[in-house]
């Protein structure tokens, strides 16, 4: 098959475009697609080349699509990074994600091991367009679609628009991702293309389908071209992590601790036990992906075009999260046996030293100082993300004279509703007495945190020690906690432009064409909170499980399994997570009157009320947490493009003008009331690019541009929503924010020494004002550490009327002051340099030097990044100060560092080697990138309980690999493993090096399967 570029050509900037994809050696989204070599011209890239002749190289698979992405790159009129499918549906991963970690600047973030983030340039803030069209995230974020919920399959080319001309839509801090498909009338010859894969995955030991399709033809009429593509897949996706987290962040003051014997403990300060979490987060995805476009051309002149994109995803999570709860009530009688030294390091100038911390030890219960404690809790986490997207383009460009025009109306919608049924359990060990006031019943445990290894467990030899029969007995359980929700999440984006250009490519020596546009969109989210909760508190409101046994069933017990780790909590129970997905209301009916049984809940009934509510949308609650955005934009631009000697670019200004509603419930004693706001702001952005060809193979290109930053839809919201832990703080919304503002500076040397080969170092630079930073103001603890229960929290933090107090109050029951989070803008000005450096080469043209050899190629980048700057800091946690001040007594606190860039990491690379030749295509790429700061983290963490300070993810590296065969001409056959190294990740407290708390150790996939081209 062959693929051609066609329809009508807009503008003087396009047609250098065209010429510049048509050169080469290979043909843009062409899979299997081939383009001559002048033997006349010497291999002269840039010589334009009709079609493939009689006696012409052709150039295929990586290599083709290697060289159609470099051709692009050379010939934009701004700094782009672009990767080209090498046959249909074809991108070189099975996740977008991973597709744009090949990009240089890149760095990705994963969820079980699974491509969801996309850091460019060291930050989030990007967004995300298809086929130039904007689209609409699955939550309250402004980033537009997630790249999970998209089969790469379906998509023939990724642009990533680093440096934007006057066109580009506004709303990214370092880039802006353009997902392609294939044009119709770009194709000459039919395409049907069927693939089917299975992927393996490791940890849930299971194999799950993908398959994909394409068709596309293109028909001469007497009415003129007609072209259609259609492109369709379904993926089945198991993803599994295991997630230990491990507090340390309790003071033991020397002297005031004993061993679980009564022997005299150490004399100096050290960091005890807080709690244990053993996360095992699993995700289930299935996905229905089509893209259908079919483009209609009357005439040279005029062409119209419709493409939609349907999106419809369930992303189920049935993870589980097994507690050490109350661990702290022991602190001072359980010594551990050995000790490590934690040096944490310095914030921003202040050294706060060294400090001992357990390291190995045993948790034993002591009755006589605390019959309740540690417990042991069996979480279920069962939830489910169900997305509908729609993206929507309908348009038509024409060229009359020199004038030329494209009008377009686009929709992107997305609808997701998130039903949840989780449940908390807690054991009652039978070996101790129940007291008879709390749920809360002792459970000794042991842990070895040597070796950098977070690994915990049942102390088995305890001689109250629960046997395995009676951890896995359902009536030595009660049930603690329920989350009942099915929350819905509804984002639209109507838009028109309309864009011009007028040719003066003749009349004037240096300008060539002049652009001018308007776009027009109206922007919407709507956040319904539907959700009930109820934490039992006290043993008269908690029903045995006895009650409800049919719904228990035995835990998963392959915590081990990544590592071979002996100590893990195996052997436990919890309420069925299939069941409480697939029949949820069942599920909450059967706990429901469980509850109702219990004398709490009869109290309740009696008093006109139940413990667990049923849902209900006009709760005050609920009307509370709820919010709704409209948006509208303006923006106008204009460009003059320009080309004179070696010098060629553009020159523009975009205005851009917004308004912003907001809608939300105020609640005070019960009584809901809506409140607005209403805010609006203008922008100016001048966006300039210059490109100097230097030689035939020397390219030099400069660029400055300016771009704003909206804030987050739920960052503006004028609602609430409580959470259930009692760590975790309440956000509010500020509807105050603005927009953050960017100036960036670009400049690059790139040299095309050999075809389809690359050397190049850019230079950049971005001066960002009204960053936004996350403030939490934290929970006040006396020296017994309890809280306040009762509001308005005083001393500090929000009430919060969820969460049971555990530990955290002698009082048993609901409520209590919790850390309280919102989002800011910084004061001051921030900074990004960095350096970008890429390569790429092959053995190709030593074919008759080289035989079998000449398939090598390599493809390699580096970016270094600096951040500078900003003066919204992040300060220490209650627990963080007393132990700070415990290293250094008279430390001036609280400790306070900048905040700066989360998820921004100095330094990043990947190579990637890959063979072709043969029929065999080999690829093996190495992604590596420096440490960062990070809020991601394990088992419902908190700033509170990281010392008050982002958590530091150390630095990692991960090796991908794929190998395909060409069986026949048709058919084609591969294998393709993810994270083969079983590369796991490790993140620690306050500082890179200092306090290990959170291990995340996800999957390895193996993908394998067929494709046949008809």
């Amino acid at each position: 098959m062959k693929y051609e570029t066609g329809g009508a050509s807009l503008s003087a900037k396009k047609t250098r475009m065209l010429a510049g994809l048509l050169a080469g050696s290979a043909m843009a989204f062409v899979p299997g697609a081939a383009l001559a070599q002048d033997e006349a011209s010497g291999g002269d890239e840039t010589a334009q080349i009709d079609g493939p002749t009689e006696g012409a190289i052709i150039v295929t698979g990586i290599r083709s699509s290697l060289q159609s992405a470099l051709s692009e790159k050379r010939n934009s009129e701004s700094l782009i990074e672009v990767i080209q499918a090498e046959d249909i549906g074809k991108l070189p991963d099975q996740n977008l994600a991973e597709v744009l970690e090949n990009v240089t600047g890149v760095q990705i973030t994963r969820t079980a091991g699974v491509g969801t983030g996309v850091q460019i340039r060291g930050t989030n803030d990007n967004q995300v367009l298809i086929n130039g069209v904007k689209t609409v995230s699955a939550g309250t974020g402004r980033g537009g679609i997630s790249f999970e919920d998209i089969n790469p399959a379906i998509i023939s080319s990724v642009e990533v628009i680093k440096a934007p001309t006057a066109d580009t839509i506004e709303g990214s801090v370092g880039g802006t991702v353009n997902l392609r498909t294939i044009r119709p009338l770009d194709i000459t010859d039919r395409i049907i293309s069927v693939r089917a894969q299975g992927e393996y995955s490791e940890l849930s030991d299971s194999i799950k389908p993908r398959i994909s399709g394409s068709f596309g033809d293109v028909w001469s009429t007497g009415a003129g071209e007609i072209g259609i593509v259609l492109s369709a897949s379904y993926t089945e996706q198991e993803a599994t992590s295991f997630r230990p987290r491990v507090d340390r962040d309790n003071l033991v003051a020397a002297g005031s601790a004993v061993t679980s014997s009564g022997a005299a403990g150490p004399d100096f300060n050290y960091l005890g036990i807080q709690f244990l979490n053993q996360e095992l987060e699993n995700f289930e995805y299935e996905t229905i992906n089509f893209a259908g476009s079919i483009e209609w051309a009357p005439s040279d002149d005029l062409m119209f075009y419709f493409d939609t994109i349907y999106n419809d995803q369930e992303r189920r999570q049935d993870s589980s999260r097994i507690q050490a709860s109350g661990v702290s009530g022991l602190r001072f009688n359980n010594v551990p046996s050995e000790f490590e030294t934690v040096d944490f390091g310095s914030l921003d100038g202040v050294d706060l030293g060294s400090i001992q911390a357990s390291l190995v030890g045993v948790i034993e219960p002591n009755l006589g100082v605390d019959d309740d404690d540690p417990n042991l809790r069996f979480s279920s986490d069962t939830g489910a993300r169900v997305t509908t997207s729609e993206v929507y383009r309908l348009g038509t460009q024409f060229e009359t004279g020199r004038f030329s025009a494209r009008v377009e109306a686009s929709r992107s919608t997305s609808d997701s509703s998130n039903p949840n049924l989780s449940t908390t359990l807690n054991f009652i060990n039978p070996n101790v007495p129940l007291d008879g006031s709390s749920n809360d019943n002792p459970v000794p445990f042991a842990y070895d945190l040597s070796g950098g290894s977070l690994t915990f467990g049942i102390n088995f030899a305890s001689p109250i020690a629960p046997t395995i029969d009676e951890l896995l007995d359902p009536s030595n359980t009660v049930l603690d906690a329920v989350t009942n929700s099915n929350n819905r999440t509804q984002n639209e984006e109507n838009a028109f432009r309309i864009d011009t250009t007028l040719d003066v490519d003749d009349l004037t020596p240096f300008f060539t064409s002049f652009d001018l546009g308007y776009r027009f969109n109206d922007t919407s989210t709507q956040f319904d909170q539907l959700r009930s909760t109820f934490g039992t508190g006290a043993i008269a409101n908690s029903p045995s499980g006895s009650a409800f046994a049919d719904l228990i069933v035995p835990g998963p017990d392959n915590f081990g399994d990544f590592d071979g780790r002996d100590l893990a909590f195996r052997n436990f129970v919890l309420i069925d997570p299939d069941r409480s997905f697939s029949d949820r209301d069942a599920v909450f009916a059967t706990l429901q009157a469980a509850l109702d049984a219990t004398p709490g809940g009869q109290a309740r009934i009696a008093s006109g009320g139940r413990l667990l509510s049923d849902l209900d949308p006009n709760s005050s609650g609920n009307l509370a947490g709820s919010f709704r955005i409209e948006e509208s934009t303006h923006a106008v631009y204009a460009q003059a493009n320009f080309e004179a000697g070696i010098i060629r670019g553009n020159i523009g200004l975009r205005w851009v003008s917004s308004t912003i509603d907001s809608f939300g419930n105020n609640v005070a004693n019960g009584v809901v009331s809506p409140v607005t706001s209403r805010g609006n702001y203008a922008e100016w952005l001048p966006r300039v690019n210059l490109i100097a060809d230097l030689t035939d193979e020397l390219v030099f290109r400069a660029s400055y541009t300016e771009d704003i930053n909206r804030p987050d839809f739920n960052d503006l919201s004028l609602s609430v929503t409580f959470p259930t832990g009692p760590n975790n703080p309440v956000s509010l919304g500020n509807p105050n924010l603005a927009p953050e503002t960017v100036q960036s500076f670009d400049a690059s040397l790139a040299w095309y020494f050999a075809p389809s080969s690359l050397i190049s170092i850019g230079v950049f630079h971005k001066d960002r004002t009204n960053l936004f930073v996350t403030q939490v103001e934290d929970a006040f603890e006396d020296a017994n550490g309890f809280r306040d229960i009762t509001a308005p929290c005083e001393q500090g933090g929000i009430f919060n009327p969820v969460p049971d107090r555990n530990v955290l109050s002698p009082t048993i029951g609901n409520g209590l002051c919790v850390p309280l989070q919102t989002i800011v803008n910084d004061q001051s000005s921030t900074t990004q340099t960095g350096i970008e450096v890429a390569f790429q080469y092959d053995l190709s043209q030593f074919e008759d030097v080289l035989g079998f050899a000449s398939g090598f190629g390599v493809i390699a980048n580096y970016t270094y990044q600096d951040f500078g700057g900003g003066e919204a800091t992040n300060s220490n946690s209650g627990r963080g100060g007393d132990i700070f001040e415990a290293i250094n007594p008279g430390i001036s606190l609280p400790v306070e560092a900048v905040q700066g860039l989360l998820d921004f990491s100095e330094n990043a690379y990947n190579v990637t080697l890959y063979y072709e030749k043969y029929g065999l295509s080999a690829r093996a790429r190495y992604t590596w990138r420096d440490a960062f700061r990070t809020l991601d983290t394990a088992g419902g963490a908190s700033l509170n309980s990281t010392f008050g300070f982002p958590t530091v993810t150390e630095s990692r590296g991960q090796l991908n690999a794929s190998v395909n065969y060409d069986v026949t001409e048709f058919l084609n056959v591969g294998v393709e493993g993810v994270n083969l190294t079983k590369s796991e990740i490790t993140q620690r407290c306050v500082n890179s090096s200092a306090l290990l708390c959170f291990q995340g150790l996800p999957d390895r996939r193996i993908v394998f399967g067929a494709t046949l081209n008809f």
